[in-house]
């Protein structure tokens, strides 16, 4: 419980320099790349971490799957459902104003067949508030993109290193690395291209390949892992913030350090509670001077007698 005042949504505090207060929609996105001005993304779970992600001008915030290590503990993002995503896909939604919101499709969750991708797509525009949504998979999406397409939805492809495939593809693999892998690779963005994806997130896949897949597609790639050709970079929150608990992987840049923060925070809470330091005489409230004076009384009188 907290007695603090609650903070507006419409507060100043929200509001973003007049230079970057422009709604981000999939046509800014795509200018940028004609532009060749870079697409900066990142994954967000919670109101709070989505607001100061939007108030700093991200571009693109992604509620990803790996909410199902980072958030929920899990070992992979295979264990995720439709109603978790939902659910911290409409927490991030009250926090974003400014950037694009897109949500991930967990797995299972269009793998059965095309209409249940396209029901559960619906859900996160209707219910959650997402912009756009994430599928992976290459070739074999293509219908699933053409159905949410025409369904007004869109859609933004994932190919390469896809997590949701890590036990066909034995773990987490760079991918792409041969010349015939290469080739299928930008086949499948052609292909995922072709059939409606706005975006293209390429994950862990060799500079070169990332390079050549981003010079032929007329929209934006994404990378992650990828090398610096990419249209845009994406990263995990946790990760740029020391707040995962496993090393981090080679494309991972730490930008700050929330995990020692936090940490040396709550170790300084603790021992000022049990030294008794806190809550000081300044950190509570107060009875009157006048009610206090009465109250004291009180406690001097007598039990009545049965």
């Amino acid at each position: 419980m907290s007695l603090t005042e609650p903070r507006s949504v419409d507060a100043a505090s929200h509001s973003v320099p007049s230079s970057t207060s422009l709604k981000v929609t999939i046509p800014t996105l795509q200018e940028k790349k004609r532009n060749r001005t870079p697409i900066s993304a990142l994954t967000a779970y919670d109101y709070a971490m989505a607001r100061l992600v939007d108030e700093a001008s991200v571009d693109l915030v992604l509620v990803g799957d790996s909410l199902a290590m980072v958030m929920l503990g899990h070992d992979s993002t295979l264990a995720v459902t439709m109603e978790e995503m939902v659910l911290f896909t409409r927490a991030v939604r009250r926090g974003v104003r400014r950037a694009l919101l897109a949500a991930d499709m967990p797995y299972a969750s269009y793998h059965v067949s095309v209409a249940e991708g396209v029901r559960n797509a619906l859900r996160f525009v209707q219910e959650a508030g997402a912009e756009a949504v994430k599928v992976e998979g290459g070739r074999n999406r293509v219908e699933l993109v053409e159905r949410l397409t025409d369904a007004e939805i869109s859609v933004i492809g994932h190919i390469g290193l896809t997590p949701q495939s890590v036990h066909r593809m034995g773990g987490y693999r760079v991918q792409g690395k041969s010349l015939p892998a290469a080739e299928q690779l930008l086949e499948d963005a052609l292909a995922l291209q072709a059939a409606g994806a706005v975006l293209m997130v390429l994950e862990g896949v060799p500079r070169e390949v990332a390079a050549r897949i981003t010079a032929e597609l007329t929209i934006p790639t994404i990378g992650i892992g990828a090398g610096p050709e990419c249209d845009g970079q994406i990263l995990v929150l946790h990760d740029l913030l020391n707040m995962t608990f496993a090393p981090a992987a080679k494309f991972v840049r730490r930008y700050g350090d929330a995990a020692t923060l936090i940490r040396n925070a709550v170790e300084s809470y603790r021992k000022d509670v049990e030294s008794g330091s806190f809550p000081s005489d300044a950190e509570s409230y107060h009875l009157s001077a006048e009610t206090r004076g009465r109250y004291e009384r009180t406690g001097t009188r007598q039990p009545r007698k049965a």
